[in-house]
């Protein structure tokens, strides 16, 4: 299977204007990446299509395109299964990255790896497990939580909840959280390349339309 993302693209001719002494009748054929793809909204909205998955490591959407749908070239279906436009901030760093980001945001490794950026709490729960605040809830430093206890059948006041989040701790759960992805289930595959067609085509009715996937003209923005 290969359904590769540029192949979709369809072609725009721009006047060249690279050289002084170029013709009327003088293009330069480009792709037209003003054309995007994306999910249909049927699709996008409802999770029965798609499957959770864990980025391992330092991979890249297309070594999990090949691991999921045996074909790097759909790394875009990979992207559009979850909104993914901007993969430098939206995908999880590589191990190389991360390191050399957080170490030129905080500059000292005393403030990185010992300053603390905020507290969480300590999940807080009675004794017959109903939860009174969720582990990970922001907290303030030494706050404390009272609740009746049906249990024990009394007022039970839990103290020091606060529970330290240092600024290491935070910036690796930034990237890992991003880790935690849909994928397109691949029995619908083919629903998305037939919607890709549909959208990547021409449409008849201006001057500039050649064909499906070639329009000619002066600005590339004029053209859907």
């Amino acid at each position: 299977m290969t359904n590769s993302y540029f192949r979709n693209v369809p072609d725009f001719d721009y006047v060249n204007r690279s050289d002084s002494n170029r013709s009327d009748g003088d293009y330069v054929k480009v792709k037209n990446f003003f054309k995007k793809g994306k999910l249909r909204e049927d699709i996008f909205q409802d999770l029965t299509f798609f499957t959770k998955f864990t980025i391992q490591g330092d991979d890249r959407p297309d070594n999990v395109a090949d691991q999921f749908y045996d074909d790097p070239n759909l790394d875009w279906v990979v992207l559009l299964s979850n909104n993914i436009i901007n993969i430098q901030s939206e995908w999880p760093m590589s191990q190389s990255d991360f390191n050399t980001y957080i170490t030129e945001k905080y500059k000292d490794e005393t403030i990185l790896y010992s300053g603390i950026h905020h507290y969480e709490a300590n999940e807080v729960k009675t004794t017959r497990d109903v939860i009174i605040i969720p582990s990970g809830t922001r907290v303030g430093l030494g706050q404390s939580v009272s609740y009746f206890d049906d249990g024990l059948q009394q007022q039970v006041t839990v103290t020091d909840i606060a529970l330290p989040v240092t600024n290491y701790m935070h910036e690796q759960k930034i990237n890992d959280d991003k880790r935690n992805i849909f994928l397109l289930k691949p029995l619908f595959l083919n629903i998305v390349f037939d919607d890709m067609d549909e959208i990547m085509e021409y449409k008849k009715g201006s001057t500039q339309y050649v064909s499906e996937t070639l329009v000619r003209g002066d600005n590339i923005r004029l053209f859907d």
